[in-house]
């Protein structure tokens, strides 16, 4: 059988709980078309995030990687379109789990300014707003370990000339969090909604070696 390798975030930062974490471990072990997901909850640490989702792709060799985090105040599902090679934790206050908070460093040294998921993301898109679930592309991954982490799992992957695809969803808060008080106000989302939408965008990724060649429309404001 297939495998997919669905990782996600632990908690962080102002977040006690993660979607990420949550929808991995809701997925682990079930089956999406002809493929098993196989979930790991990833450090929310620089550097060391890439060095165990690569382990993970070693170990479980997977058709496809769909890595998973959190972005507060976004309202929908969405599928990042490129990893940039910078990381500034400091422009959102924040620091990693080992009290790590980069400013303008690289997470390649030689590495390009930039990836490409290889993901079919339109296709993504599409099929998680059939399914009812509200999604979108994004051009603006941030630059704090999500995009690290993608970038350094792209990175990894084209120094190995694989042919693994590979890319990134965000995920809005959970509606425990959203209740917060210094996050009142932020759109959540229900993690089964969360739950169902990766499922079918993973679908989508399975049946589309290729991307659709049609428009998506976009209404993400952040």
């Amino acid at each position: 059988m297939k495998k997919v390798l669905l990782t996600g975030f632990e908690a962080y930062g102002y977040t006690p709980i993660n979607p990420a974490e949550s929808v991995a471990r809701a997925l682990e072990g079930t089956t999406v078309g002809d493929a098993e997901i196989v979930s790991r909850i990833v450090p929310n640490t620089f550097f060391k995030c890439i060095d165990f989702v690569t382990a993970a792709i070693e170990e479980v060799q997977p058709e496809l990687v769909v890595m998973m985090g959190e972005y507060g105040g976004r309202s929908m599902v969405t599928v990042e379109r490129l990893a940039q090679n910078l990381n500034d934790g400091t422009r959102y206050g924040l620091t990693d789990n080992a009290g790590q908070s980069p400013q303008e460093d690289l997470t390649a040294a030689e590495g390009p300014v930039a990836y490409y998921a290889t993901l079919p993301l339109r296709a993504m898109v599409k099929a998680m707003r059939e399914a009812g679930v509200p999604a979108d592309i994004s051009d603006a991954g941030g630059t704090f370990c999500c995009n690290h982490l993608m970038y350094g799992v792209l990175h990894y992957l084209a120094q190995k000339q694989s042919a693994i695809r590979t890319g990134w969803i965000h995920l809005p808060f959970l509606p425990a969090v959203a209740a917060l008080e210094e996050n009142l106000g932020s759109p959540s989302m229900s993690v089964e909604t969360a739950v169902a939408g990766v499922k079918m965008g993973i679908q989508a990724a399975l049946d589309y070696p290729e991307d659709l060649n049609e428009a998506s429309p976009s209404r993400l404001l952040i």
